[in-house]
């Protein structure tokens, strides 16, 4: 065990004993993405009292454990990663109707995400037994709370890995073009010079690049789309480690979605009492603080599309 765990430990136990794990459950464990300080005293408890850990791969998951000072027989340890999951889950329902209590973890992160647990979750739950998740680190909201891209976008999409190549990747980058929301990806190290070159179309689109998160030489940097390549070129470092690139909304985008929406319905009764739009957006303006210029174009274009629908 690393000794400065120790005392984790029992505060795990103090903080998170007393509550209820029901049996017959499956827990979706989140584990650290890189920092082991990064796990959560309920985390701890629940892997110390489960009956096996389901797990993407043992022997990362059998180093982690010792880290935190848990130990777990060999037969504790299941191998369900996604070349097998759809098996191994079957092995799991059947210690679940034995009424034992099962994590599963997979690698690094929030399980079922980008990684294996989500096939595990649906057998699981297709069979009427309970699944109980416990939060914790995951790449993706690490690196969106650092870039202040949410609030004000409409939200963010996930996408993940993008296809390989191929009509499926020209396709996916196609999307990326037209979509008005923050957008992330994943990406590993050896394909992140290929995912660079390829999101070179969105030209002048800020892209966030954040790398190695939470470990020793984590970098978050910020640069256009086109510009990628050649800031991943300058220095043969930046291409090492796990990526998540987080490709900016269009400033059209974040410029509209930041408009209050009760500014909008005031200029739409303004209008529907006969106020032209250009006197609504102005007395809107006054009454909440909105740009009135973005107010006007805003109402424009929603007019432009009823015309359109209708």
């Amino acid at each position: 065990m690393t000794p400065s765990f120790a005392l984790a430990l029992q505060a795990a136990h103090a903080a998170a004993g007393s509550q209820h794990y029901p049996q017959a459950a499956l827990y979706m464990v989140a584990t650290p993405i890189g920092n082991l300080a990064d796990i959560s005293l309920r985390a701890l408890h629940v892997l110390q009292l489960v009956d096996a850990i389901a797990c993407e791969d043992t022997r990362h998951t059998r180093q982690l454990l010792q880290a935190y000072g848990i130990d777990k027989p060999g037969n504790a340890l299941l191998a369900l990663h996604q070349h097998n999951e759809r098996s191994a889950a079957q092995a799991v329902v059947e210690r679940l109707r034995q009424g034992l209590r099962i994590a599963y973890v997979s690698d690094a992160g929030t399980p079922g995400i980008s990684d294996p647990g989500a096939l595990l979750v649906d057998e699981v739950q297709r069979c009427g037994l309970r699944v109980v998740p416990l939060p914790g680190a995951s790449s993706v909201t690490t690196a969106l709370s650092a870039t202040a891209l949410v609030q004000g976008a409409g939200g963010y999409l996930f996408a993940g890995f993008l296809p390989a190549k191929g009509k499926a990747r020209q396709t996916a980058i196609a999307a990326l073009q037209a979509e008005a929301r923050p957008v992330v990806l994943l990406e590993s190290p050896h394909r992140i010079t290929e995912l660079a070159a390829s999101l070179a179309v969105l030209g002048d689109r800020p892209v966030t690049l954040a790398r190695e998160l939470t470990k020793q030489f984590e970098q978050l940097h910020t640069t256009a789309a086109r510009g990628l390549s050649d800031w991943l070129r300058e220095d043969a470092m930046r291409q090492r480690g796990e990526f998540v690139v987080i490709v900016h909304a269009p400033e059209k985008a974040v410029a509209e979605s930041a408009i209050p929406q009760e500014a909008l319905r005031l200029m739409q009764l303004l209008n529907n009492e006969g106020v032209s739009l250009k006197s609504a957006a102005r007395v809107a303006a006054q009454f909440t603080g909105a740009a009135r210029n973005a107010l006007y174009e805003a109402a424009l274009a929603q007019r432009h599309a009823g015309s359109e629908r209708a």
